[in-house]
């Protein structure tokens, strides 16, 4: 691999001199995998309330407070050169003005009750779903299965009143986000280089006296000046609080000798980071440099195997199981020793872990991206190691993408 150049991350901008993200490109890629994935699931359409699968299909955002509320949804049918979407009020004229790729009178306003904010007596959902099986019934598909990705209930009850047969979706369109284009590695390795340059300014300040939050504070704003569109979750732990691991974060002051880990989780243009760097604060102990030694060597152990065409069973089995670091089982375990694809969504295809891929593998393919997590608890039983990597898969085997120096346990402002 040292032949292999670096993947590149080139910056914000457009320039006339080089080749970087092409927005068309990426968005012909997203909708023909869509596409390609809706003919292999012989439905006749697919809704989608999913709104990272909304926004692959459609090439449309707004934000998560709106985005989540299950009020925005798209229907991608056979043979449609473009999907519809209905989205949040003004936003629709707004993609109507900006968003040329879609059809003016494929963009329409939806509201179907906030996650029951406005009860289903209101008569919301029933009307949008007599208009999406107008629309199948135009096509000839009112007929044919309909995939719907994740759903309410009420609004399924509603699409089976009206006679419409509904099944699984997401399972497809994860098949059609598993293999990353170039546009999307080189995006996914732009977001990774702003978290390398936030690291930098974590180590800078991570002193005695410093609290939790006021690191994801720094982060966040550093974040947001390099060109964030959302910092989804920053995990900061530290001292007595690292063993067990809690995923979140608190006003605690960082003490000398504390070993602490963090989790930066943020988008550029919609690909995500999911990126865990372990340092200690002036010092450290043998338990401390121990536990740091051993996650790294599990991290590496899954990177060696990482390759087209291993399974994921292969890569969980380099992982110790459960037992040997302190759980009952591989459900308590789970996000520990762990691997899960990256892309518009935090969890994607594959997900590796001993408690799921021992069973059922999926092989490793070309173009798939995905981070890997270890986690080692240290003898002291407070301090432990957070590792992860987030890599490519190539010909070659692994690209790594998070190039904040990891190998050995960095020590900030050592004493």
């Amino acid at each position: 691999m040292t032949n292999v150049r670096p993947i590149a991350a080139p910056g914000h901008s457009a320039v006339d001199y080089e080749e970087r993200v092409d927005f068309a490109r990426l968005r012909n890629y997203r909708l023909n995998r869509a596409k390609a994935a809706l003919e292999a699931s012989g439905c006749g359409a697919f809704l989608l309330f999913d709104f990272y699968n909304i926004r692959y299909t459609t090439q449309t955002w707004i934000g998560g407070a709106l985005g989540d509320k299950m009020t925005r949804y798209a229907l991608l049918t056979r043979d449609a050169a473009e999907p519809w979407l209905w989205d949040f009020g003004s936003a629709v004229r707004h993609h109507q003005l900006y968003s040329n790729w879609l059809p003016d009178e494929n963009c329409r306003p939806g509201m179907l009750g906030m996650r029951g904010a406005v009860a289903p007596s209101a008569g919301l959902m029933e009307t949008a779903v007599r208009e999406i099986k107008g629309l199948l019934e135009e096509a000839g598909l009112a007929n044919e299965p309909i995939g719907v990705d994740i759903v309410e209930p009420p609004f399924l009850f509603e699409m089976e009143k009206q006679g419409l047969h509904v099944v699984d979706a997401q399972q497809f369109m994860l098949d059609a986000r598993e293999i990353k284009s170039s546009d999307e590695i080189m995006l996914l390795a732009q977001a990774a280089a702003m978290v390398d340059g936030v690291y930098q300014d974590i180590v800078d300040v991570l002193k005695p006296g410093i609290r939790e939050n006021d690191i994801v504070a720094l982060a966040s704003k550093r974040l947001y000046e390099l060109g964030s569109d959302q910092v989804e979750a920053i995990n900061a732990i530290s001292g007595e609080r690292c063993n067990p691991h809690p995923h979140n974060f608190t006003d605690r002051l960082i003490r000398p000798g504390d070993q602490a880990f963090f989790d930066i989780i943020h988008s550029y243009n919609g690909y995500r980071t999911c990126y865990y760097r372990t340092f200690n604060v002036g010092s450290a102990t043998s338990p401390q440099h121990d536990a740091y030694a051993k996650a790294r060597e599990w991290m590496d152990a899954a990177i060696e195997m990482i390759k087209p065409g291993v399974g994921t069973d292969e890569v969980a089995a380099v992982w110790p199981e459960a037992t040997e670091f302190g759980f009952d089982n591989e459900l308590a375990a789970f996000g520990l020793q762990f691997g899960h694809g990256l892309g518009l969504g935090l969890h994607e295809r594959p997900i590796i872990s001993r408690l799921n891929s021992m069973n059922e593998p999926v092989e490793l393919k070309e173009g798939m991206v995905f981070a890997l997590e270890t986690y080692c608890p240290a003898s002291d039983g407070v301090s432990a190691a957070r590792i992860e990597e987030e890599v490519v898969v190539t010909a070659d085997g692994a690209q790594i993408l998070t190039l904040f120096p990891a190998q050995n346990l960095f020590v900030a402002n050592e004493y």
